[in-house]
């Protein structure tokens, strides 16, 4: 089950106990959010659902728990549901979830976390007449395409030739005049300006330099082949991120000359931030299409990267070892991994090679 899966099941079950008298609320949410368990939480996945209904069914949060815990142990996929703090859901997932997610990432590949929850939505985007707005503006408009949403990019000022042929700025923005005022709706792109010309840096270092940054921060810029945003080292997050996918590529070229392939399946417990990483994407890409932050895509992808790193020694036979179940789920998984890093850089505009 994924988590978009699991967001319908509750969803699902709140809905089933206001039809049935069970809780008494006049609107019922169009979505709920889940997320792997805080400090105190337990099994796959927790949410605070029963803590926003609370108020608007007249009960305490932890009676509303209850009564959706009792529904969602009856539901397909769900093992267990626990109450935890004043109120939180704590589900865990059948058996298999695990393999099931891995598979879910395969079988979606570069598309994994994209959905058709914005479908049929025009949504006009207007960024300032500057060069990290619209990188921006360009990006916001790939993630709420990944999400179904049709962007119209619009500036007062038509994008430099510099900037779409070397950062990747689309160059069918529609053009209005200045004294055309955004109505209410419209959403106006204005980051801190970048504080100079980012093109020295080349599309993908550029880029990673002006979405990296919370769009409110000062994005820093340098030249030079000594520039932090082109070292191949790992205090270069995007480097780390890239990196990480280039391993993946050269996992599955190494397990094919050894003779197996990826196979989802168990693979212990010592994965599980990389697991629960993964499992969040779907969320990160509708959380930055709702707030048209790059930036939180950019930092999900540095943290699968990292939560990457110690699966990668373990991946392949080492010696006169024999590829076993366990090697195959494990590459499975780093194919995986590789999988979300690939198509979020995409979204960002930002190249993911197979060899670096």
């Amino acid at each position: 089950m994924t988590p978009v899966e699991l967001s319908r099941t509750v969803l699902h079950a709140v809905r089933r106990a206001v039809d049935e008298g069970e809780l008494a609320v006049a609107v019922v949410p169009e979505r709920v959010v889940v997320a792997p368990p805080g400090p105190g939480g337990c099994g796959d996945y927790a949410t605070n659902v029963a803590l926003q209904l609370a108020r608007p069914a007249g009960q305490p949060a932890p009676a509303v728990a209850e009564v959706l815990r009792t529904r969602l142990l009856d539901a397909d996929g769900i093992s267990d549901v626990v109450v935890t703090g004043p109120g939180f859901l704590n589900i865990s997932l059948a058996g298999g979830s695990d393999a099931r997610l891995v598979g879910d990432i395969l079988r979606a590949g570069p598309r994994y976390g994209h959905s058709d929850a914005l479908a049929g939505q025009a949504i006009e985007l207007h960024a300032a007449p500057e060069v990290r707005a619209l990188v921006l503006m360009d990006s916001v408009a790939r993630v709420l395409r990944s999400q179904g949403a049709r962007p119209e990019l619009h500036c007062t000022r038509a994008p430099e030739d510099a900037w779409v042929r070397i950062l990747g700025v689309p160059r069918d923005i529609h053009v209005i005049p200045r004294d055309i005022h955004v109505r209410p709706g419209r959403d106006p792109l204005r980051p801190v300006p970048a504080p100079a010309d980012p093109t020295p840096l080349g599309r993908d270092a550029a880029r990673w330099a002006l979405l990296h940054p919370a769009p409110h921060d000062r994005p820093h810029l340098g030249g030079g082949q000594d520039d932090q945003h082109l070292a191949q080292r790992e205090t270069n997050p995007l480097f780390r991120v890239r990196y990480a996918h280039a391993r993946t590529r050269a996992l599955l070229r190494n397990a094919a000359d050894l003779g197996f392939t990826p196979d989802p399946g168990p693979v212990g417990t010592d994965v599980d931030a990389l697991l629960h990483t993964l499992a969040d994407h779907p969320r990160v890409l509708a959380a930055t299409a709702a707030h048209r932050a790059p930036d939180r895509l950019a930092r999900h992808l540095v943290a699968v990267a990292d939560a990457l790193a110690p699966l990668l020694p373990s991946v392949l036979p080492l010696g006169d070892e024999k590829p076993s179940a366990a090697h195959r789920a494990r590459l499975a998984l780093a194919e995986a991994a590789g999988t979300v890093l690939a198509g979020g850089l995409t979204l960002l505009g930002i190249d993911a090679p197979e060899h670096l």
